[in-house]
């Protein structure tokens, strides 16, 4: 195939379970396939996830659709994630049609018979993206074999049998148990379902390959399906994944290896890991500065020898609010604050440092008290903000993305975007801002004059190409590790004929 091939062709990447690595090799998938000349767009029916992004046209996707985008080299589009989840709770999500919020929904009602009327729509956006592009790499969500939802799937096997998409799935090996995940996922499914399940991926694999193969050649005489690869375990590939279950972990650092400091010192940024934590992926760029060490916390004395604090963006302000103040997090940044020290409130995290909250819509809790670290009222609208604004702050350009409800009115302080400053604590609704290069070192240098740190930024560091980088080792590992003639006669023909079927299916 070629970027003068035939349009429509496609795949889908399905996984053994959540976090099996759907996300980095369909992005791994259009890096390689854009490298060949290969016009390429990614897509997931149905994303569910609390990190998401702006488009230029307004809407909310999944951040991983828009990572894949880059990958691929082409605009974010809400046609690449027509349905996106966003919980609320364990059992009620907020609902995102086609980049625009259209209700919040409990599990029962989604899988009830809503999710069964979403089919059409996203069943066009991906005949539209096929009608544009030569190939159109397409991500599955869980497992493919989730029998119990199987009637009203629109992500999975229910998209690939509309389509006559050959499915590719993939299996974690770090995990153990893959032999039994590729062949029961299999196994689960109907007669029409197994036939286009072309072959597997064993992801993330440690050791000599050659130990593996005897397991890989038992499991092609069993399925009838062969292995399209074996990918090797690569560190520092944690990009934009789906939710923040990993990286909220108390204590872990966020897939990052710390180079030394440029400076005499490092400089320490602790996460408040607030519960249903929304595109912690703005301190993605922190991470990527030599010398400075990120890591999630949940604890207040986590909070002693940290250099700066973040009050990440969250679905749940009032809820972060309150496990802030139970945890003692709460009055230890206030105590921060009171001495001097730096803190950073994004998106939720800044509405939590003002005075006060309104909020008759997503917690319903009416008004509450904030930190009253800034001079800061926040009301929150039935409508959503979604926008891509632009400006300055510290004396240099700066982008960013906005997703929120709440609306502040700022009634002091120094003007810090679209937010505040007032002595060591800002705080912004703008997602992303980080990743300005000339504006994070502006930031920095702040920071470590306020917590009396020697450290001092690199001049050189940039964000953009830091991710290009990631995302090529994406590409190198689909280009080196992978049947790359197989799987682009799979992208271009379709499932292959007479694949066997594998009892006891399901009905």
């Amino acid at each position: 195939m070629s970027g003068s091939a035939r349009r429509g062709g496609g795949l889908l990447v399905a996984g053994t379970t959540s976090d099996a690595g759907k996300s980095v090799v369909t992005a791994g998938i259009c890096r390689w396939l854009v490298r060949q000349g290969v016009k390429v767009a990614p897509f997931k029916g149905q994303n569910m996830s609390l990190n998401s992004f702006v488009t230029r046209e307004g809407a909310e996707i999944g951040r991983a659709q828009a990572m894949q985008a880059q990958a691929a080299r082409v605009e974010p589009s809400a046609l690449m994630n027509p349905v996106l989840l966003k919980p609320g709770s364990d059992r009620s999500s907020q609902v995102v049609l086609m980049g625009k919020p259209v209700g919040e929904l409990s599990a029962r009602g989604y899988h009830g018979g809503r999710q069964r009327e979403l089919f059409e729509p996203v069943m066009a956006c991906l005949e539209e993206l096929r009608g544009t592009y030569d190939a159109v790499i397409c991500e599955g969500a869980g497992s493919p074999a989730e029998i119990n939802l199987r009637r009203t799937d629109i992500v999975n096997m229910g998209i690939a049998r509309a389509a006559r998409l050959p499915v590719l799935v993939v299996g974690d090996i770090d995990r153990g148990g893959v032999f039994a995940q590729f062949f029961g996922t299999t196994a689960l499914l109907a007669p029409e379902d197994q036939e286009l399940i072309a072959g597997y991926l064993v992801n993330k694999f440690r050791g000599d390959v050659t130990l593996l193969e005897p397991g890989l050649d038992m499991l092609l005489g069993l399925t009838g399906r062969r292995t399209f690869g074996v990918l090797p375990y690569a560190h520092g590939l944690g990009i934009d994944e789906e939710d923040g279950l990993r990286v909220s972990l108390r204590g872990a650092v966020r897939e990052s290896v710390v180079a030394p400091p440029f400076g005499e010192d490092v400089l320490r940024v602790a996460v408040c890991a607030v519960p249903l934590m929304s595109n912690f992926t703005d301190v993605d760029a922190l991470a990527a500065e030599p010398g400075v060490v990120v890591r999630f916390v949940d604890r207040a004395e986590e909070l002693v020898d940290a250099d700066l604090v973040v009050v990440p963006g969250t679905r749940g302000t009032v809820k972060a609010l309150g496990w802030l103040r139970e945890r003692g997090l709460a009055d230890a940044i206030v105590r921060r604050a009171a001495e001097g020290l730096p803190v950073l409130g994004i998106c939720g995290g800044f509405q939590a440092l003002g005075e006060r909250i309104e909020d008759d819509v997503e917690s319903k809790a009416g008004e509450v008290e904030g930190l009253g670290l800034l001079p800061v009222r926040v009301r929150f609208a039935p409508g959503k903000t979604l926008a891509r604004p632009v400006g300055e702050a510290l004396g240099e350009r700066v982008e960013g993305y906005e997703i929120h409800h709440g609306v502040a009115e700022v009634l002091g302080g120094e003007p810090f975007l679209d937010g505040c400053r007032v002595g060591s604590v800002w705080g912004t609704h703008w997602h992303g801002s980080l990743e300005s290069d000339a504006f994070r070192r502006a930031f920095l240098r702040d920071v470590a004059a306020a917590a009396g740190r020697r450290f001092v930024p690199a001049p050189d560091t940039s964000f953009g190409s830091l991710r290009e980088e990631q995302l090529d080792r994406l590409g190198d590992l689909i280009e080196e590790h992978a049947d790359t003639d197989a799987l682009l006669r799979l992208i271009d023909q379709g499932p292959p004929a007479g694949l066997p079927f594998i009892a006891p299916g399901a009905p």
